[in-house]
């Protein structure tokens, strides 16, 4: 019986590249001093002759000396640390380095020269190398695979022997940050990091945790691949098949940065193939072109794109993508922005994202101005109605986020002013299957005047309900699935259990309510006369779950709960109230039970109040009112 060892796992690895165009090459015979070596030394981490001839091959109208001021900028890249340098060196590889020369009448011209081809697969040279060694600072260090593009490394994977109780894929994850550590010029150009033992595998990026590595579980986006398939073979063939690496590379990688510490991230399979699916149903819903979609039998558990179109073309019904919560949803957002904007056939689309409270306004603003780099131009936040209407009375271009609020006209009964016949306009619309978006007399038909030719997408952490026939009537179908079960079993979020724990619900004459201020910011966005029928019922019903009696139960059952919980698990808390005021009632029960969990300095104490107000707030509130960084 022959043993299982790791050199079994890295030729398997190295098989399957093979199989799906990648030329092998073993790290040995091409290292300095072999007969056909492509390195002078082991500190060389580019495959110098290979980057010479794509660049040669790919940019035939730059002179030599252009294309070799090309080659030295990808031998110094910019960049204090290695996380800045990897950034660096991704937008070479993205958008070419910005090079210049001279013409035969003496005037200086700039290009970008091209490293990748990414529009044509065939036109790189695609190249896997086990034991690649190298030497860097005194460390010597050799790699189980890395991966070339035009002699760029772009990928390495780190492997480890399944039978081996001591080796594990998480031995070989450390095994990467000692190789980020020792020899960080080997990562300049990395995109993707692997770790297996040649049955699991997890899939992540520079500087990422190990709870960001990830399971990659599809092979072409429709469906999950078979649980018998090892997971390291659906990585290679899912991930590391040209195009769809190549695609990663472009349009699903973003370093954000708040203008402090920059972190790295890569779309997983599901946001990945979400992505693309909109993008072909974008097109569809505008006219802009047509595609056939495949069909495949259900998966087991719920991942899904593209299995069906959102609906007919021309139809301006893009599609529905439900994620669920906790799954990376607002980044999802951020790759589809980003890639629709590059796609050609949308000529410089305006983007306008939707969302129904100021405060997830905010959020996803957030969101996007930390990927502007993917966006191609800075998100812009609608201030007004005015604002709005400035922002997409454009030619071209903008991405441009706004409340739904925004859209309704000054006076009831009023149609709002075209802003734009454009084709090209994309609605993104968070959470859409909210009824504050009030489908039958406010959203679709306003929006409809304002942009009558735009195609709209919907994005949600919730399932459409069998009935809302609002939400698809303006978004379509399901484009894309990927619920809880499945999102648990990948690890991108944690699984939920539901304890029933009621708390009777009583009121006396004496606590009838006053109207909360609240009230306005939870229904922005609603007719005026639906307004006064729901204040009535939102302040007697948030009365009646506030009410000090009721409170006093719940931070009881609450801090017994809690504390019986954490004897056995280490944990945290999380309660959300119906409102500030219950927030702020609640806060004082329970520190009635806990004095000394109190304290009045953020970083001491126990439990805090998380939520936002102003100076006209009560007095009592105002210590627990906290501006953006203390949240």
């Amino acid at each position: 019986m022959t043993a299982f060892t790791e050199s079994i796992v890295e030729d398997a690895a190295l098989s399957w590249l093979e199989a799906i165009g990648w030329r092998v090459a073993h790290g040995p015979d091409i290292a300095p001093d072999a007969p056909q070596a492509e390195r002078r030394g082991y500190d060389e981490v580019l495959l110098a002759q290979r980057v010479r001839n794509a660049l040669a091959r790919l940019n035939p109208e730059l002179p030599a000396d252009a294309l070799e001021e090309a080659f030295r900028k990808l031998t110094r890249p910019e960049g204090a640390d290695l996380i800045q340098r990897n950034r660096a060196m991704h937008r070479l590889l993205v958008n070419g380095v910005t090079v210049e020369y001279r013409t035969s009448a003496g005037e200086i011209r700039g290009a970008q020269a091209r490293l990748i081809d990414f529009d044509t697969p065939e036109n790189n040279d695609w190249l896997a190398v086990n034991q690649f060694s190298v030497i860097e600072n005194k460390h010597s260090r050799r790699p189980d695979v890395v991966l070339f593009v035009n002699g760029l490394p772009l990928a390495v994977l780190e492997l480890k022997n399944a039978a081996d109780e001591d080796a594990t894929i998480w031995s070989a994850f450390q095994q990467l940050q000692t190789y980020q550590t020792e020899i960080p010029s080997l990562f300049h150009t990395n995109a993707v990091l692997v770790v297996s033992d040649g049955v699991a595998a997890r899939v992540g990026t520079l500087g990422a945790g190990r709870e960001w590595f990830k399971p990659w579980r599809t092979i072409h986006g429709e469906a999950l691949a078979p649980g018998s398939m090892p997971e390291m073979q659906v990585v290679i063939e899912g991930l590391f098949a040209q195009q769809r690496f190549l695609d990663l590379i472009r349009d699903f990688i973003v370093f954000e940065d708040d203008g402090g510490r920059i972190i790295k991230k890569m779309a997983g399979y599901h946001q990945f193939h979400a992505v693309q699916v909109a993008v072909r149903e974008t097109l569809r819903a505008a006219e802009l072109h047509r595609i056939g979609y495949p069909i495949e039998d259900d998966p087991e558990g719920r991942f899904e794109a593209g299995r069906e179109p959102g609906g007919k073309p021309g139809d301006r019904r893009v599609g529905v993508v439900w994620h669920t919560q906790g799954s990376g949803k607002s980044l999802t957002m951020a790759f589809y922005a980003g890639r629709i904007i590059r796609e050609p056939a949308m000529e410089n689309p305006t983007v306008v994202v939707l969302t129904d409270r100021n405060d997830l306004d905010d959020q996803l603003f957030a969101t996007f101005a930390r990927c502007k780099e993917l966006l191609r131009q800075p998100p812009a936040q609608a201030e007004s109605r005015a604002n709005l209407r400035e922002l997409l009375s454009v030619a071209a271009g903008g991405v441009v986020f706004t409340t739904v609020h925004k859209f309704f006209p000054e006076e009831r009964g009023d149609r709002h002013p075209t802003l734009s016949e454009r084709r090209n306009v994309v609605v993104i619309a968070d959470e859409a299957h909210r009824s504050q978006y009030d489908f039958i007399d406010g959203f679709a038909r306003h929006m409809r005047d304002a942009l009558p030719h735009a195609s709209f997408i919907g994005f949600t952490g919730t399932p459409i309900e069998l009935a809302d026939a609002n939400t698809r009537a303006v978004f379509g179908e399901y484009i894309s699935v990927y619920d809880i079960q499945r999102a648990v079993q990948d690890g991108a979020t944690v699984p939920i259990y539901y304890e029933s724990r009621l708390a009777k619900l009583g009121l006396d004459e004496a606590e009838r309510p006053k109207i909360d201020p609240e009230f306005e910011e939870a229904t922005e966005g609603e007719e005026v006369d639906r307004k006064e029928k729901l204040k009535t019922k939102w302040a007697q019903l948030e009365a009646v779950v506030g009410s000090e009696k009721r409170l006093a139960i719940v931070a009881r059952d609450i801090v017994e709960h809690f504390e019986k919980r954490i004897e056995a698990v280490d944990g945290k808390g999380m309660i959300v109230c119906m409102s500030r005021r219950i927030c702020v009632d609640l806060y004082r029960e329970i520190i009635k039970l806990r004095p000394e969990w109190h304290d009045d300095d953020d970083a001491r104490g126990a439990i805090k109040v998380v939520m936002t107000g102003s100076a006209s707030d009560p007095a009592e509130w105002q210590q627990h009112i906290r501006n953006k960084p203390r949240r």
